[in-house]
Order: structure tokens, then sequence, then C-alpha cells
């Protein structure tokens, strides 16, 4: 006969345990998160539109025409026609 142990449920705060380590560190590397994140942001919301445009929306008006243009793209790079 098994005894089960009922242990309390302790809810784990992500939050708090990434804001002690970020206010805990250094001069330098709070510095170095802050480049790092601000790069991100860039390239995420500056450079994103521009190397990524989303053509299906510009050029197709509903998702069956869309659906097509795709099917077709893949089929003619799998067939190797260009």
């Amino acid at each position: 006969m098994e005894i089960e142990i009922m242990r309390p449920v302790v809810k784990f705060n992500w939050f708090k345990m990434f804001w002690d380590g970020f206010t805990n560190m250094n001069r330098l590397s709070k510095t170095l998160w802050i480049v790092a994140i601000v790069k991100l942001i860039i390239m995420y919301f500056i450079l994103r539109p521009f190397f990524f445009p989303n053509v299906l929306d510009t050029t197709y008006d509903n998702d069956a025409d869309k659906a097509k243009h795709v099917r077709t793209e893949l089929l003619e790079k799998a067939s190797g026609a260009e």
C-alpha cells in the first residue's frame, strides 16, 4: 500500500527571478543587455518590413488565390522549372 504525500504547490514567479537577476548585474552587463534588446527591436520592427514584405497580401485579395499561388510556386521549385 502506497502512501501519497501531499506537497504544497509552490508558484514560481518568473518575472521576479529575471528582475532580481537584472537588478543584481553590474553596469557593463546591464548595458550589454540593453544594447542587445534595442538591436532586436530595431531588427524586428524596422528592418523586417523592408527585407520581408508581405507580397501575398498586396497582390492577392482572398485566401484561395494566395493558396493557389503558394501551391504553384512550391510545385515549380520542386520540379526544377523556373
